[in-house]
Parts: C-alpha cells; structure tokens; sequence
C-alpha cells in the first residue's frame, strides 16, 4: 500500500557512532491520491540524504488502494448540490486504519491554522505524525470530525490539492532535524531562527559586480562588527518587509535602535 522506499530499514545509519545518542528517525505518513508526488520530491537533496541515513522515514500510502469498488474511486458528487466532487469518507477511512500511522493525523487545509516555524518547531520534537492531502472540493466533513487530529493550512491560497502543502512541511519539519542538514548552524540563524528576524542579505564572490560592491565591514575581518552589521541588517529586513515579527518581539530595544543607527540598509528594490 506504500509508495516510494521507506527508510526504516537503516537503524543504525544515524551520525552518532553510539547508539543509545543517536534520536530515532522521524517518521511521516503521508495520505494522497498521487502519492509519487511527494514521494519523488522528498527523494532529492537535502530530504534524500536525510531518508538514505535514517533521519527522515518517509511512507506515502495512496488512498485510492483502499477503495473497495473497480474504479477505485474516492469521490463523489455533494449532497444539497454543488460544484466539484468531494472525496468519500470510506477509502480515507479505510487507508488510515489499515496502517495506523503516527499521530497526530494532519489534514491539510486552507481552513487549517496557518502554519508558521513555532509550529514546525513543535513537530520536529515528535516522533512522527502523518499529513493527508485533500483533493477536488475537499475531504468528507466526517473525516475532519472523526479521523484527522488537526487542520493545517500552508498560506491564504488555494491548490489543487494537498501534496504540495505535504512537501513544504515534511522539508521544513526535516531540517530541523539533527543530522539532517549539513551545517547544525543554519537552522539558528536563518529566517525565523532563534532571533525571530529574518535573516540578513548574503554576498558571495565576485566582490564587485558591474559596479556594485559587497559592504566593506564583510571584508574587514572585525568578525565583532561583522556580527553586528548582520544583525542590523536582519533588523533592517525585518522592519521593512515583516514589522510584525519586530511587534511580537516586543519591538526595538535600545541595543537594535544603537545597529540600525550604525548601519544603514543595504539596498533593495
């Protein structure tokens, strides 16, 4: 009933040389009618080498398995009328029982919370959880008050389906991870990391290009001021694309109020 390899087959693959320190691999069922997709998604990069060594156990099950008649069907047209078909409460059902996956079971849904890194941050800490993914004009409501464990949506948008949401939320949940990403340091100091800033512009080489230069102070050396001029900008950033973060931060101190004086933006359109 599964699509796409899961990765429970490596227990002992994990960073740590001892056992008993290494944590558990993560495991995530993901529910779909196109389970390929996610699974072909979550086999690339930094989520196939998190499920080659046993940080990521990833199973995709395709709903459309447990429908009972030949078709394999998993929708239907809605009682009182209406555009679109809905998917049927017996496969979901069906599909999920026959597995028993790790809960909580997660719809994904533009009528969900909106999900943001607090709650990634709090799914990383489970053991595993299972996501599924709506089609047509949603799920049975029977499967929301009688299945499902939550409702999580990715943005104020709407798709075609669920297995994109399922993606982008098995990568960002992944990553934090240990030992899923190579450098233990980026999940901290990106984007609503452990500052709740957005992260700072970055430069690489060529140091001038067509005439714009990279900022001195990032060539200077002074990794004092380096980290200084990188907060600032992160303040910078924050205030003119997401003051809000800045509000629930309790707004400006006077040692950020000290950096954006110091150092001005760096330009943007």
């Amino acid at each position: 009933m599964t699509n796409g390899a899961s990765t429970s087959g490596h227990p002992g693959s994990a960073a740590s040389t001892d056992p008993t320190d290494a944590p558990g691999p993560l495991r995530i069922d993901v529910f779909s009618i196109f389970p390929s997709v996610v699974a072909d998604f979550c086999s690339a990069s930094t989520l196939g080498r998190a499920r080659a060594s046993g940080v990521l156990d990833l199973r995709c099950h395709d709903v459309r398995d447990a429908a009972t008649d030949p078709h394999r069907s998993v929708d239907d047209s809605p009682f009182g009328g209406g555009a679109g078909m809905v998917m049927k409460p017996e496969p979901i059902f069906a599909a999920v029982e026959a597995v028993d996956p790790p809960r909580p079971l997660i719809l994904l849904s533009p009528g969900g919370r909106r999900l943001d890194q607090r709650e990634v941050e709090r799914l990383s800490g489970l053991d595993g959880f299972s996501l599924l993914c709506g089609r047509y004009e949603g799920v049975d409501q029977r499967v929301v008050a009688y299945l499902v464990d939550e409702e999580i949506s990715v943005g104020d948008v709407v798709l075609s389906g669920g297995e994109v949401g399922a993606c982008l939320v098995v990568e960002a949940v992944t990553r934090l991870r240990d030992g899923a990403m190579g450098n233990p340091i980026s999940p901290l100091t990106e984007s609503f990391g452990s500052s709740g800033l957005l992260e700072e512009p970055q430069y690489t080489r060529p140091a001038d290009f067509r005439g714009h230069p990279v900022p001195d102070v990032l060539l200077s050396g002074d990794h004092a001021r380096i980290e200084r001029y990188r907060r600032a900008q992160r303040l910078h950033r924050t205030l003119r694309a997401r003051p809000d973060l800045i509000e629930e931060r309790g707004g400006l101190d006077d040692a950020d109020a000290t950096l954006l004086e110091e150092f001005a933006a760096d330009p943007y359109h």
